[in-house]
């Protein structure tokens, strides 16, 4: 029997492992949304699942071998699952397709206008500003985000418009499988140490990326940043594109004039490239936001969207979860959590909390994220814990990888001395609440910051300073 229309072939009944991740949990939700008998696994129980429950889906907690049902029509994967994972194991012995979940996306857009959001930072961020932007302008959007933007199950959302707004992971070149009609290119440096071995072979994968915009599409890339720089010059003349660039460079085609920070909030100011000169407001702290919400506003102009209302829609967007994300407040100490874990992106939050903070003391409960990254980038995080006033510092958080012998906080830690630093090792996650409640005082900041569980102590810190 074919799928129902807007399900893409092998998707009928489709089996997600790991289907509790940002990623696999968005495709899921449109699948069920567009009317798929979606089943999947994850190792725990988590919101998300049950929000996926609520749409329908079917979700067990860890994996087995059984829980694949006989009727599965294929088998989602992330780079994440590993090969003997009982569930790809029994999928393969029965034959079923194996999708990726980078192709699960790509099929979900056939049909549509996509706008393809890449870069080594700010993805998240400027993908959801454009789906909270489309959407408030009546034009009912599908999204697929790398985070929630208020609930669980947020991360995605199958509209009834003709636009496709998508993340684009470049971390395991999947965003090599989108065609997009506009990409965005926010910033390019070496990451993911695992799969790009140079910088030859990153601005090569987002020369294959930037190749798959549709003939006459547009990309959108920073005009500041010297990696997207040097990739707009590989680019130019070789492609049936438009390039427009954005930034604070004199020679952005949409250049920022102005950035006022005003507490929590900026002001931005920008020539267009037709020389008309427009302000709006972005309801998020910081530069880096703000040049999010300028290559969102150049990305939605390219589609042919008025520029004017397109400013007014971004003003609408408040923030998604772990980007500088208010957790709460107690005994007149705030506590944010911030999802960065690359140095660029802890120096950005980290000024932008410096902007907002009026003088308050910045206090940072630092999770590095993967062994990879510590063995190649540890200085450098730790020179950015100096524009902390005070910080502590967990064990890495493993998430995929194997530990690399050597490699410990120890580098971070090290680092963040030699720039002066105050820093505090602490390898018992359980015992920060504590650590952070004797450190903290009335109008301190706290920032939980990293791409592991160090959200999780938010809550608990916000909990122990109230008691």
């Amino acid at each position: 029997m074919a799928p129902a229309p807007g399900i893409p072939d092998a998707m009928d009944r489709p089996h997600f492992i790991g289907i509790g991740g940002a990623g696999m949990s968005g495709i899921a939700k449109i699948l069920t949304q567009r009317g798929a008998r979606v089943a999947g696994s994850d190792a725990k129980e988590s919101a998300t699942a049950g929000a996926l429950r609520g749409l329908g889906a079917t979700v067990h907690i860890g994996h087995a071998a059984a829980h694949l049902a006989e009727d599965a029509t294929s088998v989602v994967v992330s780079s994440a699952i590993r090969d003997d994972n009982p569930e790809l194991a029994a999928a393969r012995e029965r034959g079923i397709p194996v999708v990726h979940r980078s192709d699960a996306l790509a099929s979900l857009m056939d049909g549509l206008r996509p706008i393809a959001v890449a870069g080594t930072h700010g993805k998240t961020t400027t993908t959801s500003m454009l789906a909270v932007s489309l959407t408030s302008l009546g034009l009912s959007p599908s999204y697929a985000i790398g985070g929630d933007l208020d609930a669980p199950g947020s991360n995605a959302e199958h509209g009834s418009g003709e636009i496709f707004v998508a993340e684009a992971d470049e971390s395991d070149r999947s965003f090599h499988k989108y065609a997009p009609e506009v990409a965005i290119v926010l910033n390019v440096e070496l990451d993911h140490h695992a799969n790009y071995a140079s910088m030859d072979e990153i601005y090569e994968s987002f020369e294959t990326f930037a190749a798959r915009i549709r003939p006459g599409g547009t990309l959108v890339i920073s005009a500041d940043h010297p990696g997207a720089r040097e990739l707009t010059s590989r680019l130019t003349g070789r492609l049936d594109i438009d390039i427009v660039t954005y930034g604070e460079a004199e020679d952005a085609d949409v250049r920022v004039l102005k950035i006022n920070q005003r507490g929590l909030t900026s002001e931005v100011t920008v020539a267009l490239a037709n020389g008309k000169v427009l302000t709006f407001t972005v309801s998020v702290p910081g530069r880096h936001y703000a040049l999010n919400a300028v290559a969102a506003l150049a990305a939605g102009t390219a589609l042919g969207l008025p520029p004017h209302n397109l400013a007014s829609a971004l003003g609408t967007y408040t923030g998604v979860k772990r980007r500088l994300q208010l957790q709460g407040e107690a005994a007149g100490v705030q506590v944010i959590d911030s999802y960065a874990h690359h140095p660029t992106e802890m120096t950005a939050d980290l000024e932008a909390i410096r902007g907002a903070a009026a003088g308050s003391r910045v206090l940072v409960v630092f999770q590095p994220h993967l062994f990879s990254r510590t063995q190649e980038l540890g200085k450098e995080m730790g020179e950015a814990l100096a524009l902390a006033d005070a910080s502590v510092v967990l064990d890495i958080y493993p998430a995929r990888e194997d530990p690399i012998p050597g490699i410990t906080s120890a580098l971070i830690i090290d680092a963040a001395q030699a720039a002066g630093a105050r820093v505090t090792a602490e390898p018992d996650k359980s015992a920060v609440p504590e650590v952070v409640a004797g450190m903290a005082r009335p109008g301190d900041l706290v920032l939980t910051m990293g791409a592991g569980d160090v959200t999780e102590l938010g809550p608990q810190i916000l909990a122990r300073l109230q008691s």
